[in-house]
């Protein structure tokens, strides 16, 4: 007598009984990964700190205290960041490890150069933890975005009009402001955070357009006075991101081109309002015809990475500190002439990671607001990357904004680490809904036989 040959039903359910079996040795196999990953960054920043300590002992005589205290700090607070902030959080071990080694990077290259400000950048670090956690919290928390996105808008204003008022000018650019206990802070920084969750939200709107009008007009709102300040980095940021989520959640392509024609239309007017905007693409278009003079820094960059070379001059060396803005707009001349080009060309395979991992969050999502606000953050972070280290090769005019994670900034770096936190909320909670998806699968199976 034959045997029954297995239906195609059954025989899937066995394939998939088998997926399920198997998926646990996966997630261990991920954990391991994970944990042989952060052993790297915690090795990579502990490494780092000797060296800067035997560094200033061997060239200078000196014990460097500073040095050896980050060698046992900062590979603490990386694991800490990992292990007790974002276990709990169920936050993606990915982003958070590419997070910890690009601040820890960031943090050893202004040790390097300065001391103190490597110092107060790792001081920051903590604040960034709880900014990060933060974030990812209130995804899982918060469930009404839609009168909290109300609140942002009037807050996120006025935080941004306070630099019109008391702020003070930096690099041709009025958007700073000066507090006598926390020191200078930039608020265009935290207002990206309101920014991304105000546009998400409304941009998920069922009622289509109309329902895109409050986030388009807070975008509007907080373009024209990041305008008035002469931020324009920040104005092209804040405008990018808004036309691409715009396209994304309408599929307008139509109003996106109007919308892009706007921007042209704004960075001509811009360049002949402007001087140092004019300025800064004469810069670009011919650095070396007053290279003592305005394109002073570009130049002495460029030549920073051509010393470097493919491997680099080593850590704390080089000349780097000539270049008035080495640690915020010039960080990655200054990463390359230590570290060599091939690493320069590694940690922007790094930032790619993190922005190709944020998209394929954001197609996880389950609701149009967290796929929004994790493409939203994607583009961000990405754009801003590309838009800084694009300026200092010189293939795009400066627009003087910081490298995230890595340029020296309060502001910048808690909200990068907020908007990381951000991403992980909805990285996990997909995990969520995959895991309450598998659960039903498998009662359905029980079920059944």
């Amino acid at each position: 007598m034959s045997r029954k040959r297995p239906t195609r039903e059954a025989r899937k359910q066995k394939k998939d009984r088998r997926a399920l079996r198997t998926r646990k040795p996966a997630r261990r196999r991920g954990r391991d990964a994970a944990s042989l990953t952060l052993s790297a960054v915690m090795f990579f920043c502990a490494s780092a700190c000797l060296l800067l300590a035997l560094k200033s002992l061997l060239n200078e005589g000196r014990v460097d205290w500073g040095a050896l205290a980050l060698m046992v700090a900062l590979p603490l607070v990386c694991w800490l960041c990992v292990r007790v902030v974002a276990r709990p959080l169920r936050a993606d071990p990915m982003l958070v490890l590419l997070m910890t080694f690009l601040v820890s990077l960031g943090i050893v290259l202004l040790y390097g150069l300065d001391p103190e400000r490597g110092l107060r950048q790792s001081v920051i670090y903590l604040l960034g933890i709880a900014m990060f956690a933060g974030c990812a919290l209130s995804i899982r928390l918060i469930h009404d975005w839609h009168a909290l996105s109300w609140l942002m808008i009037p807050a996120g204003l006025v935080l941004l009009l306070l630099p019109v008022a008391i702020g003070e000018e930096q690099g041709g650019a009025k958007n700073w402001i000066s507090m006598p206990v926390i020191g200078s802070f930039q608020p265009s920084e935290l207002v990206k955070l309101a920014l991304l969750l105000t546009l998400a939200e409304f941009f998920s709107s069922p009622r289509g357009f109309r329902g895109m009008l409050p986030g388009l007009a807070f975008s509007a709102a907080c373009l024209g006075v990041l305008m008035l300040q002469k931020d324009l980095g920040t104005a092209l940021m804040y405008y990018l991101v808004t036309l691409l989520l715009f396209w994304a959640a309408s599929s307008n392509l139509p109003l996106t081109l109007l919308g892009a024609l706007g921007g042209v239309g704004a960075a001509v007017v811009g360049y002949r309002m402007f001087a140092h905007v004019r300025t800064r693409v004469a810069i670009w278009l011919n650095p070396w015809s007053d290279a003592l003079g305005k394109g002073y820094q570009l130049v002495q960059a460029l030549m920073a990475i051509s010393s470097g070379g493919l491997f680099g001059l080593g850590l704390g060396m080089g000349q780097s500190r000539v270049i008035p803005a080495y640690s915020t707009d010039f960080i990655f001349a200054v990463l390359c002439e230590q570290f060599g080009i091939l690493f320069g060309l590694c940690v922007v395979a790094l930032y790619v990671i993190l922005v190709m991992r944020g998209i394929s969050i954001a197609l996880r999502a389950r609701t149009p607001f967290q796929a929004l606000l994790a493409l939203g953050v994607s583009l961000m972070i990405g754009l801003q990357t590309f838009v800084i280290i694009g300026g200092v090769v010189k293939l795009i005019p400066l627009t003087g904004i910081t490298m995230p994670f890595v340029s020296y900034g309060g502001t910048s770096l808690v909200s990068c680490m907020g908007m990381v936190g951000l991403l992980c909320g909805v990285s996990a909670q997909n995990e969520k809904d995959r895991a309450e998806d598998e659960r039903l699968t498998q009662g359905a199976e029980e079920g059944e036989a």
